[in-house]
């Protein structure tokens, strides 16, 4: 292992503060919760998860960003709401917040912190989006298999079924199967998120509810005009060979946005999953807080 990373993760290793998690009411609907609050924070960075919207997928990402930024600003991860009701989350736990408000969404939740950026620009101060999925890539095989499976009420079923018999299986042999059939290098909290949450009935059907609602609405043209306004309070960060966030629509923000903050992961560091790895989490996270850096002068 590169001697350069093996000190970084040892140096976040230390951190002090661990993530708390709790349950959250927001306008009648619950949702998960993971953050660590500063003692005197100058800055609040609210994390959008991917889909399936399972925060505790991002445990070493929030833990890593903390450390990284010094202490200096809150973290928190809040589960997947409908859009409005995000921005109730805002309104409810985040309103009487005097510190600037940062939004760092992941793939799906990039579009998401996009819309929640454009719904309330006087409470947020800048917005990254990691790995976005932004649009439909019409050339994407996997995703026109998950569209039209998520159109299929009966195979959604069925499929949700299955999938909850899995969670009856012994957590050893679960566990076993996660890190089988889903990543061999994932993290400890990565395993235990999987065996925790996906194996259920009903977050099987809100995985692909949400699929299908993604798909309808990312058929449509970004706002682009919104993002020329607010070039200098946007950043995306890309990886190479990413379905969800390819390099065309890369291309295309570079195009329709001169001048906004476009980088591409091109060393092989992580992928479009990098909240599943340590190693991922802890890269994305130095990348993150580099913008967040220099944007707030730290």
């Amino acid at each position: 292992m590169d001697q350069g990373i093996s000190q970084r993760e040892n140096q976040v290793l230390r951190v002090k503060k661990r993530v708390s998690f709790r349950l959250c009411d927001v306008s009648s609907h619950t949702t998960e919760v993971m953050e660590i609050q500063a003692d005197n924070p100058t800055f609040h960075v609210l994390i959008i998860p991917g889909n399936p919207g399972v925060v505790t997928f991002y445990k070493d990402f929030v833990e890593a960003l903390y450390e990284l930024l010094g202490g200096t600003a809150s973290v928190t991860a809040v589960g997947h709401m409908a859009h409005t009701k995000k921005m109730d989350f805002i309104k409810q736990e985040l309103q009487n917040t005097a510190v600037p408000l940062l939004l760092v969404g992941h793939s799906i939740g990039s579009y998401i912190s996009m819309e929640m950026f454009r719904r309330s620009p006087e409470k947020v101060t800048y917005c990254v989006g990691l790995y976005p999925f932004l649009a439909l890539n019409p050339e994407s095989t996997k995703q026109a298999l998950i569209g039209k499976i998520a159109e299929s009420r009966i195979v959604c079923v069925a499929l949700s079924f299955i999938v909850a018999l899995l969670g009856l299986l012994p957590i050893s042999l679960l566990r076993l199967i996660v890190l089988t059939f889903l990543g061999k290098s994932w993290s400890a909290a990565a395993v235990e998120a999987a065996c925790s949450h996906l194996v259920k009935y009903h977050t099987m059907r809100n995985i692909l509810f949400m699929a299908m609602t993604e798909f309808q609405k990312l058929s449509e043209t970004p706002d682009w005009a919104f993002m020329r306004e607010n070039l200098d309070k946007i950043a995306f960060l890309f990886g190479i060979d990413d379905h969800w966030a390819p390099l065309q629509m890369f291309e295309e923000i570079a195009e329709q946005v001169p001048g906004v903050a476009l980088s591409i992961e091109r060393e092989g560091h992580t992928t479009h999953a990098f909240c599943c790895t340590e190693a991922g989490s802890l890269w994305v996270a130095e990348q993150v807080a580099s913008l967040i850096k220099i944007k707030v002068s730290l």
